[in-house]
């Protein structure tokens, strides 16, 4: 038995995600180079069509896991829940854990977000980063934010 070529351009499967689901993820390796480092990260390609929302960016955690937060975000907006910008939300993920959407400045997104800037051939692309806490609640910008993860959720996105 002969299994269908699932080599597809990159492109094409940002394209299928899109027309399947509404919106796609990219997934992002670590840059250990950089200054400072920064882990790995996943974003959303086709938000702002879909919602009238931005592109949403997730720091640290596994693409699965990012698209699982971005599904229940998505899942809410389509719900008809307005989500703001730049200030701290409870009650959007369990445990009326704390998160914070901060927007990307332009750089920060060209710098990093090649498949986007594609896929938007050039044009501005506003993107918020997610910001999540540790499992001790505290956000990343707090005195108490596990140090040790830093590296894997730096704030990219400007707080207010």
């Amino acid at each position: 038995m002969e299994l269908p070529d699932f080599h597809l351009p990159h492109a094409d499967k940002i394209e299928w995600m899109i027309e399947t689901f509404g919106w796609a993820i990219e997934p992002v390796p670590a840059r250990p180079d950089s200054d400072p480092p920064e882990g790995p990260f996943s974003y959303t390609i086709g938000l702002p069509a879909l919602l009238n929302f931005p592109e949403i960016a997730v720091w640290g955690l596994t693409p699965s896991a990012s698209k699982g937060l971005i599904d229940l975000i998505v899942a809410t907006c389509q719900a008809g829940t307005e989500i703001p910008l730049q200030t701290e939300l409870i009650g959007l993920l369990d445990n009326e854990l704390r998160c914070y959407f901060a927007p990307l400045a332009a750089d920060a997104i060209s710098d990093r977000c090649d498949t986007a800037m594609a896929w938007y051939r050039g044009e501005p692309v506003q993107m918020v980063q997610l910001i999540y806490p540790d499992r001790n609640g505290f956000l990343p910008y707090e005195n108490g934010f596990d140090h040790k993860l830093r590296y894997a959720q730096p704030v990219v996105g400007e707080l207010a």
